[in-house]
């Protein structure tokens, strides 16, 4: 009895090896992915220089993008004063659509001298 039990059991964890064995996170699959990189960069490497350059390259990290700020900073590096303010405020914002902007003046009504 003791064996048919154990068998059975064996039998279950066996019929669900598949749901371990499942697709990778996606930080596993990043990792994967770099190795992959790291491991085409390094054609025509051997040993302690393999090593050393696999190490360096599976390490480091990845360059970090620019904050949107910093960005329209950088646009807006020769203004002053109202105007850098307005280059500032609009870029922040981010592109304006062009079909928003006709809508809005067609919207408006004419002011009556």
């Amino acid at each position: 009895m003791n064996k048919l039990m154990t068998l059975a059991a064996v039998c279950m964890l066996a019929a669900n090896l598949p749901a371990y064995a499942a697709d990778p996170t996606p930080a596993q699959k990043a990792q994967q992915d770099k190795m992959a990189a790291c491991n085409t960069k390094s054609e025509g490497k051997t040993g302690d220089e393999r090593k050393k350059f696999m190490s360096e390259c599976l390490s480091a990290k990845p360059a970090k993008a620019e904050s949107k700020i910093s960005m329209c900073n950088k646009q807006t590096a020769g203004l002053s004063g109202d105007a850098r303010s307005k280059a500032q405020s609009d870029c922040m914002k981010g592109p304006t659509t062009t079909a928003a902007a006709p809508a809005k003046a067609a919207a408006a009504p004419a002011k009556a001298p």
